[in-house]
């Protein structure tokens, strides 16, 4: 990948990845990616959700700080967002930005939400991107399995585009810096 690339890890927060499908295996795989990226002095950004005081993800709390498996570095930006789409009222588009970046390798929780919805609007704010198709995670839902909500979405988000933007899926595995 080029030096317009960035590693951007949406919502790996310890109250997201609690109880998350496939923890462990997902958490491991974003390390890699991390230290694959940094080797290769690609830009990595977090992606924080914040909710308000009494929610589970509770500015501050335990649950809200970032995983310390994949903890970011000082120099490594953090953007706070409130809803699911991660450009929206946040700095993102702006981080991106001001390092040229124009292609995103995504990865993070929750798959059908938070996840979704950035990779669809990063196609529309001018990003390509590649979904890490096995470094996303979710839960179970009362009609899918968290294993079906991902493949769904990774079946679905495959060559999605916009006329000039597109999201490809990979594996950790197929994913350079």
């Amino acid at each position: 990948m080029s030096k317009e690339t960035a590693l951007v890890v949406i919502d790996v927060q310890n109250g997201v990845m609690e109880e998350a499908y496939q923890r462990d295996e997902i958490l491991a795989r974003i390390a890699s990616l991390l230290a694959r990226a940094r080797a290769a002095q690609t830009p990595v950004i977090y992606v924080q959700h914040d909710e308000p005081k009494g929610y589970q993800l509770e500015v501050g709390s335990d649950a809200w700080q970032i995983h310390p498996a994949i903890a970011p570095r000082p120099d490594e930006p953090v953007v706070n967002k409130r809803a699911s789409d991660a450009f929206y009222d946040t700095t993102l588009k702006q981080e991106l930005d001001r390092r040229g970046i124009r292609h995103l390798v995504v990865v993070g929780g929750q798959t059908e939400y938070c996840v979704d919805t950035t990779v669809r609007r990063a196609t529309t704010c001018g990003y390509d991107v590649t979904l890490v198709s096995d470094a996303h995670t979710t839960y179970d839902s009362e009609a899918l399995t968290a294993a079906q909500i991902i493949a769904h979405t990774n079946e679905m988000l495959d060559g999605f585009h916009t006329d000039t933007c597109a999201i490809i899926v990979k594996p950790t595995s197929g994913v350079t810096f």
